[in-house]
């Protein structure tokens, strides 16, 4: 168990112990706790005050199947709140092979310069000049790397627009094939990596001096119930691995909660032809792959490669939310153009969902049409470009919003919405409004919930007991390394059984369940206390005025949860 403090001022690297007051965290818990703990609230997210910290969860770096989750932490330029980012790919479980519990970068390099930190394979750290690929995209410069230094190692790594500070900038990481696909893209942490001066984290695969297991025995029995509640759940083990998290398109829409040209409607027009089912079927006669394996030790491969009639690879993976934002939001129903999209987008470091809602709001504003292929592609190369234009798109929907007076932005602490409109999705809705971070998906989302009808979504009741319920499960399953797509199955008694058993056989611990829900509450804490800090209030944590006052067709609903009740969502 071991920190690496990078001091990107004085570029210098130190290794110490963890001390006790981390002890036993992970992921988002370490990365939360440690920005609410070390990093001023009201400093500036792109000057030295500010820390970038990489964690991966507590669970990465052991034989537990997919726990390839690494938690990237900082103030965000996005936001001006705290904020957890979180990536796939190969890296969280390099880390934790050589028993790295966080990388953390301080300072700040002077104005222009650019560094490489390697981590070679028995955990020395080292910084690298890295003049030689300023303004290199994604792809070519993973390419280098892994030239330079070989390929078994993880690369993480900005693009331009982290170089550019762009607020909507990524931090895109190497998945099994060794190519930059996977992306941190929330809340603009690329830019943060671009101030510090970084432009890439390198870390070898081949580490073994993992945190030692305090009961190994059980930790595999533990390992084994896992890996049979996540091969045995009907959306992990069958409907994943064949249309991945696209698979959600034509349910959603069936649902009129698919947020469509810039949230005016919660159908798209011709979404049939985006659909999971229709990729599937179009990767399948060209060649491509559907069940492609994208993050280390994962058994679900909701990963896919999208390739193009030639049978050129395009992308991978391309996922429900970028079909979303760069399909629903822009109206295009083209699965070639969306593919292009999200590779440009991973090239120059840029997330998806915030550029998609940005060309969207552009489109909304009469800068191009709805469904125009060509403007849309032309828009984000003009990211990578830092064109005028570019660095109003690259700054994210709120500048877009802005810069034409167009007050019709679907955000909240200025990040996007993601892909389920509040109005037929009321639960998601107060996930939107109250998570620490933005509006973000991945921190409470109701949708399984709607999907199984436990719950009307076009109702207020019960939704924000839902929304807490799944925040507060959400912010200890990122604390673990384990993905989204599989500690969904694990909700069941046996599934769950299994899982505590594995992190009471990691740690030595007798954790009930009642003490995962407490580290979730400690996260969610910890981070409202930095957004108190940093100055915001309650009347911060709400939706954009037009979802109280514009039906949605089809339903025609608006969302209808007042602000005492979205107030009470913390109550813990």
């Amino acid at each position: 168990m071991k920190f690496i403090r990078v001091n990107m001022s004085s570029k210098s690297v130190h290794v110490e112990k963890v001390p006790e007051s981390y002890l036993g965290l992970g992921g988002r818990g370490l990365t939360s706790i440690m920005v609410n703990g070390e990093v001023p609230p009201k400093c500036d997210p792109l000057g030295p005050e500010n820390k970038l910290i990489f964690a991966p969860g507590f669970l990465s770096g052991t034989t537990m199947v997919n726990t390839s989750r690494m938690s990237i932490g900082a103030k965000s330029p996005l936001t001006g709140t705290i904020k957890e980012s979180n990536v796939g790919g190969t890296i969280a479980a390099a880390m934790g092979r050589l028993g790295i519990t966080a990388v953390i970068v301080e300072g700040q390099a002077v104005e222009g310069d650019l560094s490489l930190l390697r981590i070679d394979e028995k955990g020395g750290a080292s910084l690298i000049p890295a003049m030689e690929y300023k303004g290199m995209r994604t792809y070519k410069l993973v390419e280098k790397l892994l030239t330079v230094y070989g390929d078994k190692n993880s690369v993480l790594c900005i693009g331009p627009a982290g170089e550019y500070r762009f607020k909507a900038a990524s931090v895109q990481g190497s998945d099994v094939d060794g190519r930059p696909c996977r992306a941190a893209g929330r809340g603009g942490l690329g830019a943060v990596m671009g101030a510090k001066g970084l432009k890439a984290l390198i870390v070898d695969q081949r580490g073994s001096t993992p945190d030692p297991l305090a009961d190994p025995e059980t930790f595999r029995e533990a390992a084994k119930g896992v890996v049979k509640a996540i091969k045995g759940d009907p959306m992990s083990g069958h409907v994943m691995p064949e249309l991945g998290t696209a698979g959600l398109v034509a349910p959603v829409n069936s649902m009129g909660a698919f947020p469509s040209y810039n949230a005016r409607k919660g159908v798209l027009e011709g979404w049939e032809k985006i659909s999971g089912e229709a990729m599937a079927g179009l990767i399948k006669e060209r060649g491509g792959n559907t069940t492609h394996m994208g993050c280390a030790q994962c058994i679900v491969h909701c990963s896919n490669e999208f390739v193009d009639k030639q049978g050129k690879y395009v992308t991978s993976s391309l996922e429900y939310e970028t079909i979303w934002s760069m399909g629903g939001m822009t109206g295009i129903d083209d699965l070639d153009t969306i593919a292009r999209l999200d590779y440009l987008c991973d090239d120059i470091g840029v997330d998806t969902m915030s550029t998609g809602v940005a060309v969207a709001v552009a489109m909304d504003s009469g800068h191009a049409k709805f469904g125009d292929r060509e403007a849309a592609i032309r828009m984000v190369e003009e990211i990578g470009q830092n064109t005028p234009f570019g660095r109003i798109l690259g700054n994210g929907p709120l500048a877009v919003g802005n810069h034409f007076k167009n007050p019709r932005v679907p955000v909240v602490k200025g990040q996007s919405i993601a892909a389920y409109d509040p109005r037929a999705m009321q639960g998601n809705g107060v996930t939107f409004a109250t998570s620490p971070m933005g509006a973000d998906h991945t921190a409470g989302n109701v949708v399984g919930e709607y999907l199984t009808q436990k719950l009307n979504p076009l109702k207020a009741e019960g939704q924000v007991d839902a929304s807490r319920n799944l925040q507060i499960a959400m912010a200890a399953a990122d604390c673990t390394g384990m993905c989204f797509m599989a500690i969904v199955a694990l909700a069941g008694p046996e599934g769950g059984g299994a899982f505590l058993n594995a992190i009471n056989a990691k740690f030595g611990t007798r954790l009930g369940p009642d003490d995962i829900a407490a580290m979730g509450i400690r996260v969610l804490k910890a981070e409202r206390e930095f957004n108190r800090k940093a100055g915001f209030t309650n009347k911060d944590d709400r939706l954009p005025r037009f979802f109280y006052e514009e039906p949605l067709p089809p339903h025609n609903t608006v969302f209808m949860i007042g602000d005492e009740e979205i107030d009470r969502t913390f109550d813990f």
